[in-house]
């Protein structure tokens, strides 16, 4: 994959893959986990009402081509769709693990690469269906840019470079290195937890039983 672009092909992706697509014109991109069998996992937010958000609202619509297509614990965050409704007409992208640092900095774009090295298949894939089976809710937003570009801007350090040219030209570099030392890659604070301890440190309980892409066939398999 290139510096420009982590676009890839339908039939190069395999089960245990971090994909995403872009949403809004490339206004953000949405990630989820590829499980095999045309089926994605992946998060949504969960509204206080119940009135499902847009995101959530075309998952939860009639896929004619896949019956699991939008399948979700009660208020959970977690979906599995089919790749289709998953892109909903975008390009498919592959998030990329254990890239070096220059090629890190380098990417035009934050949120598709990473230093850190890629769990197995079966391990991405089980944790996936996991939080799948578990119904585990989450909503993460990152707001690294709405925090470092304004401050960028009305820094002393435009006084040394009054051109827009070097002005701008510092902002990206001082972007670029900060999302380095924010990668999970680097950061010294970060601790592999197995999902299972996760889940049992947090409350969410256990089950006997683990789902996976196959056996997904309808709610009655699923909630136990």
């Amino acid at each position: 994959m290139g510096l420009l672009t982590n676009r890839v092909e339908r039939s190069e992706i395999k089960a245990g893959d971090h994909i995403y697509t872009y949403r809004a014109i490339f206004a953000y991109s949405h990630h989820g986990i590829f499980v095999g069998g045309s089926k994605v996992v992946h998060f949504t937010r969960v509204e206080a009402s119940s009135r499902l958000n847009d995101e959530a609202y075309s998952l939860t619509a009639q896929c004619p081509s896949c019956p699991d297509c939008g399948f979700r614990q009660p208020n959970s965050g977690v979906v599995l769709s089919c790749l289709d409704c998953f892109l909903r007409n975008g390009s498919l992208y592959a998030f990329e693990y254990g890239v070096s640092p220059s090629v890190f900095i380098a990417k035009v774009r934050g949120g598709t690469c990473t230093t850190a090295a890629s769990d197995p298949p079966h391990t991405v894939v089980h944790r996936a269906m996991y939080l799948l089976q578990n119904g585990i809710w989450t909503m993460t937003c990152s707001k690294t840019t709405a925090r470092i570009l304004p401050s960028l801007l009305s820094s002393p350090l435009k006084l040394l470079m009054p051109s827009p040219v070097g002005v701008a030209t510092m902002t990206a570099g001082m972007y670029c290195m900060s999302r380095y030392a924010t990668d999970i890659g680097v950061r010294s604070d970060v601790i592999k937890v197995a999902v299972e301890d996760l889940a049992v440190n947090l409350g969410w309980g256990n089950t006997e039983e683990v789902a996976t892409p196959e056996n997904v066939n309808s709610n009655k398999q699923l909630i136990r």
